[in-house]
């Protein structure tokens, strides 16, 4: 069970645009090879879930379009590294998250200030003990939740509890320890819970009215 219940009603459905998409793997064979009609199709499939991604993470739609970018450039030059591990989706994810915070990143070090510095402090603790809401039902917008957040800890939520990576994982792709990552969760709860309970007060009224009827 994920500890950030709030968002997990919504996994599903954003990791379905990496997982559902089906690419013979004769075009992968054939993008290997050079074939343009194959690096087109690959892209036309993908294009959308890796912009969705990268303007997750920047909130800029210049920048996650230049990622996107940047992703496929990637993609297109190492696919024939790939080796059908894992899903052909699974691999454009990583890679378009890893240029996702590689951009992050870069943007703190052009500014003098390091990833440590997207926080005032450090707070312990799960969900739970922040209060945070274990009912799908009583979810906040997605989009007000995580445009709240600074940019690590908003690329640090949507990469746990959205997209199922874990600390580790998210540790190596921010170039930090595990403990940096669940610092940053933690305090993304913390930034969270004011947003809650306010969804749950103005929640309240209108079920309560339901009932009287």
């Amino acid at each position: 069970m994920r500890p950030f219940t709030v968002l997990s009603h919504l996994t599903f459905r954003v990791m379905s645009k990496f997982a559902d998409i089906q690419i013979d793997p004769g075009i992968v064979t054939r993008a290997a090879r050079g074939d343009a009609r194959a690096h087109e199709i690959i892209y036309r499939a993908f294009a959308a879930p890796v912009y969705s991604l990268c303007l997750r993470f920047t909130r800029v739609p210049a920048h996650a379009e230049d990622l996107t970018q940047d992703t496929f450039i990637e993609v297109l030059r190492s696919i024939g590294q790939f080796r059908g591990d894992a899903a052909l989706g699974s691999w454009i994810r990583s890679i378009a998250v890893s240029k996702a915070l590689m951009f992050l990143r870069s943007a703190w070090t052009r500014r003098g200030r390091s990833l440590d510095d997207d926080w005032d402090e450090v707070t312990a603790g799960d969900a739970a003990s922040h209060g945070v809401s274990s009912r799908a039902d009583e979810a906040l917008d997605l989009d007000a939740a995580l445009a709240s957040l600074p940019p690590v800890g908003r690329a640090v939520v949507w990469l746990h509890d959205v997209e199922g990576f874990t600390h580790k994982e998210i540790a190596a792709f921010l170039g930090k320890t595990e403990s940096f990552s669940k610092s940053q969760l933690s305090r993304a709860y913390r930034r969270l819970r004011p947003m809650l309970a306010t969804e749950k007060q103005t929640a309240e009224p209108e079920g309560a009215a339901l009932r009287s009827c």
